[in-house]
């Protein structure tokens, strides 16, 4: 019954909160950006992602028109909206070429639902990747 109710309560969640299905999941572990001016992928250094360790992403980022996006200006935030607090890390990222970028000191620090926060940017243009978890 538990578990029924949790489900709906996401599922209400999702189709509530603008952000979350704007940034409408284009397959797995791939997000396109509110506006759709990006599209993000990422890759956990850790599969299954494991609570309290600190690991990485690698992400790479593409524009509308499936170009990679070398130059973008990201910066990440993120926490759990249902319990009101942020990360308890401060995540860096750093370009690695080609549109790949490396997400590091990222670390979930307990179980439930998760969103990260991701702001790009390239030149004039900017939107925002919201990539939601359940773990």
């Amino acid at each position: 019954m538990l578990k029924n109710f949790l489900s709906f309560t996401l599922l209400l969640l999702l189709q509530t909160n603008p952000a979350v299905v704007a940034a409408q999941q284009n397959g797995e572990n791939v997000w396109l950006s509110e506006d759709e001016l990006f599209q993000v992928s990422y890759e956990s250094q850790l599969n299954p992602i494991i609570i309290n360790q600190i690991h990485g992403w690698k992400l790479h980022v593409m524009n509308a028109e499936g170009n990679a996006v070398s130059d973008a200006v990201i910066t990440v935030k993120g926490g759990m909206p249902e319990h009101n607090h942020g990360l308890a890390t401060a995540p860096s990222i750093e370009a690695s070429g080609d549109g790949n970028y490396l997400l590091q000191g990222l670390r979930f620090h307990m179980m439930g639902y998760w969103e990260l926060e991701l702001s790009v940017s390239q030149g004039s243009i900017s939107d925002t990747v919201i990539i939601t978890l359940d773990l």
